[in-house]
C-alpha cells in the first residue's frame, strides 16, 4: 500500500473477548469483584459484561478452554487488559476494594500520562485498571512527544482521593 492512512481518532477499542477456564469464577472476578454488570449470558458458556449499559465491554467465554490452565506467560497472546476509570477517584475505590479482599496486585504505576493498578484475573490474563491524566498534565519533551514514564505509584496517596 502507497497512500498512508491514519486512523480516525474517534475510534475505540469496543470489547475485549477472554477465554476463560471456569465461568463462574470469571464471573466472581470480574462482576462481583470489579463491578461489571451481566448484559446477557449465553446459557452456561459465556457472558458478555459491560460498565453503563453498554452491550458488553468484556465477553468471558469457555468455548475452547473450559477447564484449561491458563496460557503460559512466555508465549504470544494478550498482554493485559485496560480498564479505564474516569476518576483518579474511582481508581483509588477500586483498589481500597481490591485490598479489602486481599486481592494481589502484579505492580502499581505512574506513567506521566496515566496511573495504573496490575493484576492478573483468575486464568492468569493481565488486567490493568488505570486512570489518564488531564491531556495538560502529560509531561511532553521539548519536540512535543510524549515523555512517559514508569514510576512506582504511591498507593497511599490514590488512597487519599477516597476523603477529598
Amino acid at each position: 500500500m502507497n497512500e498512508h492512512y491514519v486512523i480516525p481518532a474517534q475510534t475505540r477499542i469496543g470489547h475485549v473477548h477472554l477465554k476463560v477456564a471456569d465461568l463462574k469464577r470469571a464471573l466472581e472476578f470480574y462482576r462481583d469483584l470489579l463491578g461489571f454488570e451481566v448484559t446477557m449470558m449465553y446459557g452456561e458458556q459465556a457472558a458478555f459484561i459491560s460498565a453503563g449499559g453498554y452491550h458488553h465491554h468484556i465477553g468471558l467465554n469457555t468455548w475452547h478452554s473450559k477447564g484449561l490452565p491458563p496460557a503460559p506467560k512466555r508465549g504470544v497472546g494478550l498482554y493485559h487488559t485496560a480498564i479505564l476509570y474516569p476518576t483518579r477517584k474511582d481508581l483509588a475505590i477500586i483498589y481500597d476494594r481490591l485490598s479489602s479482599a486481599y486481592y494481589p496486585l502484579t505492580g502499581a504505576s505512574d506513567h506521566g500520562v496515566s496511573q495504573a493498578l496490575y493484576l492478573d484475573d483468575p486464568d492468569g490474563n493481565g488486567v490493568e485498571l488505570y486512570w489518564d491524566r488531564p491531556l495538560e498534565f502529560w509531561p511532553k519533551r521539548s519536540d512535543g512527544s510524549l515523555d512517559m514514564f514508569t514510576k512506582s505509584l504511591d498507593l497511599d496517596d490514590l488512597l487519599k482521593e477516597i476523603k477529598k
